[in-house]
């Protein structure tokens, strides 16, 4: 190696390490602009399918910047499930299933993301009925800009697929309800 390339090499590398990390950028999620569902088989004979109608969290998120920076946090309301009938809510939120007398809230926080800008796989800590168990799935990116108050969005989806004794939730619909899908699209506007 030539003595001048040599310097240049140093000098690049000297930089590298010198110069600030890339920061992700704070994002606040927009709950109005996003939705988390759930469906699961109705004792194999249909689906049973709801949402959740009040949740909170935050995202550190840069498109740019590595793996290790993305993150995200959410908070969801359990007593806020709806499924659109009245007492199959109540029994829902009653010890068979949510208990939300006594597990008011679900949690995840991000562990992990492996992937890029488009998409990849986020990992973390799913919290529910008191049980917290390490997950991981697929998320996608479905756009990101300036809206049209002068705010910038981005926002993704993903899919989980729970099983429900994992948590405890052990109410008996028989096999085909074992399994619940969530279904999640994350608005959320920088800060």
């Amino acid at each position: 190696m030539q003595p001048k390339s040599f310097r240049v090499l140093a000098v690049s590398s000297l930089i590298a390490v010198l110069a600030p990390p890339a920061l992700a950028a704070d994002y606040q999620i927009d709950p109005s602009h996003s939705f988390i569902e759930f469906r699961t088989q109705h004792f194999g004979f249909s689906w049973l399918s709801g949402r959740f109608n009040s949740f909170e969290g935050s995202m550190a998120y840069d498109p740019e910047g590595s793996p290790e920076d993305q993150s995200v946090t959410i908070t969801i309301d359990a007593e806020s499930l709806d499924t659109n009938h009245e007492k199959r809510d109540e029994h829902l939120r009653s010890k068979d299933f949510f208990d939300v007398g006594s597990y008011p809230t679900i949690t995840f926080t991000s562990t992990g993301f492996e992937g890029d800008a488009e998409g990849g796989t986020l990992s973390g800590e799913l919290t529910f009925l008191g049980v917290t168990k390490e997950i991981a799935f697929d998320i996608r990116r479905i756009g990101e800009g300036e809206d049209p108050w002068g705010k910038y969005r981005a926002g993704f989806e993903g899919q989980y697929t729970l099983s429900r004794s994992d948590f405890g939730m052990d109410f008996d619909l028989g096999p085909a309800a074992e399994q619940v899908e969530l279904d999640l699209m994350i608005e959320a506007v920088r800060q």
